[in-house]
């Protein structure tokens, strides 16, 4: 049967697996335990960086409105004063227009000076009587007159609204 040699080398045996078994597991246990101290230190390493980039992320969205909202009060106020700039050129515009309608007002240019000796029976200086001082100038016909006007009303319009611009891409590109 069995003999107690046989016996003693599996009581041996026996002895020797389950104290490898005991060791492997107190190991495994030991092992355990600072793999879940490392990962749960990791763990909290990291949330505590992804709260701080949140943080960043939020103060950065909140400096940014900030900014956009200045930027746009700026702009508000530019448009405001633009606006007016325009108002106040149209209203000028009306006036002049109003006033050569009503002959209250005559537009002249200024004429060719004549040629010395050219004899266009024109004096070369004004009389002791005369009130006309300077070159002599030549009135535009009131149509003509009306359509300067529209032409620089037109022009002062495009001044404007060009101003408008720059000053807004300046202000978007500060």
């Amino acid at each position: 049967m069995i003999s107690a040699r046989t016996i003693g080398a599996v009581v041996s045996l026996a002895l020797v697996a389950w104290a490898f078994w005991g060791t492997y597991e107190h190991g495994r246990s030991t092992m355990d335990a600072e793999w879940q101290a490392r990962s749960a230190k990791l763990a909290n390493e990291f949330q505590a960086e992804r709260e701080a980039a949140a943080v960043a992320v939020i103060n950065w969205q909140e400096a940014e409105q900030a900014r956009r909202r200045a930027i746009e009060d700026q702009l508000q106020t530019n448009d405001k004063v633009h606006h007016q700039e325009l108002t106040n050129a149209q209203a000028n515009q009306v006036r002049l227009r109003d006033r050569l309608a009503t002959s209250d007002l005559r537009l002249s240019v200024l004429l060719a000076a004549p040629a010395q000796g050219s004899g266009c029976g024109v004096p070369a200086t004004t009389g002791a009587g005369g009130v006309v001082h300077g070159a002599p100038r030549g009135e535009l016909d009131p149509a003509a007159a009306q359509r300067i006007v529209a032409i620089t009303d037109t022009g002062d319009q495009g001044l404007i609204a060009l101003r408008a611009c720059q000053a807004y891409v300046r202000d978007i590109g500060r």
